[in-house]
């Protein structure tokens, strides 16, 4: 398995980007990481990189300057961007909250947890992403609640 899988992380808690960093070190798939600390600092990321776009965004939904919401909406709106798959990552979990960001085109919304059940769900969704097997689910699935699918 030659490709990296670019994962860029949005999130304003240094401890939270630290073990999400540290989670994606001890999984088999490899990975190239990224981070930002804020939702400006990721619209910058995205508008300026020559690079191509990552494989997946993780994007807190409680952010300082730009919260993960708007981003979302900046990202779906925009041709460049919108193909990008979001994971809204977030320690609030509402379904109103939920239902708006699938409205607008988020893949799936994910309660921050342990580390260990991150590295299911990491797991999970990394190998989708790899066998060309990751898709939006429907509304009834957006909340990830752990790896049963």
């Amino acid at each position: 398995m030659s490709k990296k899988l670019h994962l860029l992380l949005a999130d304003d808690d240094q401890d939270d980007r630290f073990f999400f960093n540290k989670v994606l070190k001890a999984l088999s798939i490899p990975t190239q990481f990224s981070s930002v600390e804020d939702g400006e600092q990721l619209m910058d990321f995205l508008a300026t990189t020559s690079t191509p776009l990552p494989d997946v965004l993780f994007l807190d939904l409680n952010m300082p300057r730009k919260n993960g919401s708007e981003c979302l909406s900046e990202i779906k709106k925009n041709d460049k961007l919108k193909s990008l798959p979001v994971i809204m990552y977030s320690t609030s979990m509402h379904e109103d909250v939920a239902d708006l960001l699938y409205a607008n085109g988020a893949h799936f919304y994910i309660r921050k947890t342990n580390i260990i059940e991150l590295q299911k769900v990491l797991q999970f969704i990394l190998t989708e992403i790899l066998e060309n097997r990751f898709e939006r689910p429907t509304r009834d699935r957006f909340v990830f609640n752990g790896v049963t699918a």
